[in-house]
């Protein structure tokens, strides 16, 4: 589902995916934990991409809470924290957004996790650029478009030239000359 959410924000049509996530949220299954409000969050990123700016942040409200009593229990849960990191930043809370960060880098370092250390890294990169802070964003685009990895989004999309063209995230750094070089670079031969 979450590719298919990914896709139609890719394509800034995110209208057709919008009743689906909701119909599945009524009733949400116990069992899929808090992965039930990592798909809240994505039902709010798609609200946002279709202009409903209210919806999505009650999205993200009732994301975060559902999201951080799973924090407890699983405090080392990159996953988790990155959910809640992109959801504090879709709220506009900067501070918690980079904090919880800097949290799930802190908890799967790329030093001693090639394979899952990047996915913290992405998440920074996302929430520094939403949240005004281009350096720091196009750092950690530069390192994660030099290392192979499997993204945090979707099912495992990693970060391309092409993908930061079209990803909404990004959206801020869009005039940044830096940014415009990352997005127009060949990918690299993996």
């Amino acid at each position: 589902m979450e590719t298919q959410v990914y896709q139609a924000i890719l394509e800034r049509r995110p209208a057709q995916i919008i009743p689906r996530l909701k119909e599945m949220l009524t009733k949400p299954d116990p069992a899929l934990g808090y992965l039930n409000g990592e798909l809240r969050f994505w039902l709010g990123w798609a609200q946002e991409v279709a202009g409903d700016h209210a919806a999505a942040q009650e999205s993200w409200r009732q994301a975060r809470s559902e999201l951080e009593p799973f924090l407890n229990e699983q405090p080392e849960n990159y996953s988790l924290i990155g959910d809640l990191a992109l959801t504090n930043m879709g709220l506009g809370d900067k501070a918690a957004a980079l904090a919880l960060s800097e949290r799930a880098m802190a908890a799967v370092p790329i030093e001693k996790d090639a394979v899952d250390g990047p996915l913290p890294i992405e998440i920074l990169a996302r929430v520094t650029a939403q949240m005004g802070e281009p350096d720091r964003a196009v750092a950690a685009l530069q390192k994660l478009l030099s290392i192979p990895y499997e993204g945090p989004l979707a099912v495992n999309v990693l970060l391309t030239p092409a993908l930061l063209q079209l990803d909404p995230m990004f959206d801020p750094l869009r005039n940044d000359p830096r940014f415009q070089k990352l997005a127009e670079s060949p990918a690299p031969k993996l």
